[in-house]
């Protein structure tokens, strides 16, 4: 039986599930665990909490949908598939990423950004400024490209505030059903903000980003919406597929530093003794080495090492994936230091708590102590370190890639916008729309992720626990 298309497992792509799927078993856990579960309900009803999570979920849907690879079939021969590996965001995009320029256009442009050389009916030669491919294409007469703009705008607006209303509405029904409450009294609970789950801030983030999407769809139909980069790329295709980046150089790099933290930070401060001198001798000397000067040195000696094995590569792409995945490894071989200190001090005082002692004196095994009585108790300190390092990886990655340590020159991310940027700025007239389009995004992602932390700060802290409201 001859599949409609063959799908392909990167390692970045089989990392990032495991993420997802130990994301969906940490939320069973809360739900099971008394504590976590009332630190949830915390959480929820917390705006800024609610509302980032409103923000962050499309950013790891556009990653998922980037992260299901396949090969299509050739369609000459049946049963046969291209080597061009695709994911679905490339198939969703497809218009975006096929209609290409010859060079640079500003956002929602119709004409070049540079000047052609081109020869008139009298054969005439003039350097101007030539009307784009695609970008405005379907308009005669470039005049009325505002009346353009406005008719496209405002229709996908209004239905953007359509489906806005539709789900609010939708969501008072929902909320009279389960509480047994009428239709209009569920509608001035949620206006008010006077649900167990802060609904209200949920659904002005959702409305933002509906009507947004709206618009952007609107006129990506018929324009370049944050214009083209030096080889006619469309700047916001780019944008959309250095989310995947980001995201996984952020989560992936975790996956590894949270384990080795929590293990070796609780082991050192539990233990003690010749376990706490190697921990410290461990992170100290890691620490002593520049962390950018190590990651160089171990991204160049994998550089080496593919260079001289370009057989055990079947393409490109493949070459571009172990790249980041070994990114991911390294910054998270790095990363986890703070943190484990962190978890070490906390050891320290856990152990010589009451509870603790108690165990300890009924004979209970050493480890079952530390993830009975120690691991619960440090584990908002676990998921705030991992939300914010998540924030400064994404960073890292951009400042990495800026000095040519990151990921593949041929990955899309952010760091490679901004690189590719630093030139364009010293244009006349400065390309600026590829610099604001990945700060734009980048702030999209790291600023919603920094507000969650304080607010899971404020609900997984025990020490706040007396304190809530």
């Amino acid at each position: 039986m001859n599949l409609p298309f063959q799908p392909v497992l990167l390692t970045t792509d089989a990392l990032l599930w495991a993420i997802v799927a130990a994301a969906a078993l940490l939320l069973w856990r809360a739900r099971r665990t008394p504590r976590l579960a009332a630190a949830s309900r915390a959480l929820a009803r917390r705006p800024v909490a609610v509302g980032s999570l409103a923000f962050l979920a499309p950013y790891v849907m556009v990653a998922l949908l980037d992260s299901l690879h396949f090969r299509a079939p050739l369609p000459d021969t049946p049963g046969t598939y291209g080597n061009t590996v695709e994911s679905v965001l490339d198939r969703m995009l497809a218009p975006l990423r096929e209609r290409t320029e010859k060079t640079y256009s500003a956002p929602l442009a119709l004409y070049s950004y540079a000047r052609e050389t081109v020869t008139d009916a009298d054969g005439r030669v003039a350097r101007v400024f030539v009307r784009l491919e695609h970008g405005g294409a379907h308009l005669a007469d470039a005049d009325a490209r505002a009346a353009d703009l406005r008719q496209r705008l405002w229709p996908a607006v209004a239905v953007g505030l359509a489906i806005s209303v539709l789900l609010a509405a939708l969501l008072c029904a929902a909320l009279a059903r389960q509480h047994g409450w009428r239709f209009a009294e569920a509608a001035r609970r949620l206006l008010r903000g006077q649900t167990d789950v802060a609904w209200r801030s949920a659904l002005l983030c959702a409305a933002v980003l509906i009507v947004g999407t709206a618009a952007v769809l609107a006129l990506a139909g018929g324009y370049h919406v944050l214009g083209t980069d030096k080889v006619g790329q469309d700047v916001l295709y780019l944008s959309l597929k250095s989310i995947r980046t980001g995201v996984v150089i952020g989560s992936g790099s975790l996956l590894l530093a949270l384990p080795l933290a929590l293990l070796l930070g609780t082991a050192a401060g539990y233990f003690g003794r010749r376990i706490d001198d190697l921990v410290q001798y461990l992170y100290a000397t890691l620490n002593a080495i520049p962390g950018v000067l190590l990651i160089a040195a171990a991204v160049l000696t994998l550089d080496l090492y593919m260079d001289q094995n370009l057989a055990a590569f079947a393409d490109a792409q493949q070459r571009a994936d172990l790249r980041l995945t070994a990114l991911c490894l390294i910054l998270g071989a790095t990363g986890w230091i703070g943190l484990c200190r962190l978890l070490r001090g906390e050891a320290l005082k856990l152990r010589e708590l009451e509870y603790v002692q108690s165990a300890q004196a009924l004979g209970l095994a050493q480890w079952r102590i530390v993830t009975r009585h120690l691991w619960p108790n440090l584990m908002h300190l676990v998921l705030l370190t991992a939300v914010i390092d998540f924030s400064g990886l994404v960073l890292a990655e951009a400042v990495l890639s800026y000095v040519g340590v990151g990921v593949d020159p041929g990955t899309t991310s952010f760091g490679n916008m901004i690189n590719t940027a630093r030139l364009e700025l010293a244009r006349e007239p400065a390309v600026w729309w590829s610099l604001a389009a990945a700060f734009v995004f980048m702030l999209g992602l790291v600023l919603p992720a920094n507000l969650l932390a304080d607010a899971l700060r404020d609900a997984l802290d025990p020490r706040e626990a007396n304190h809530r409201p």
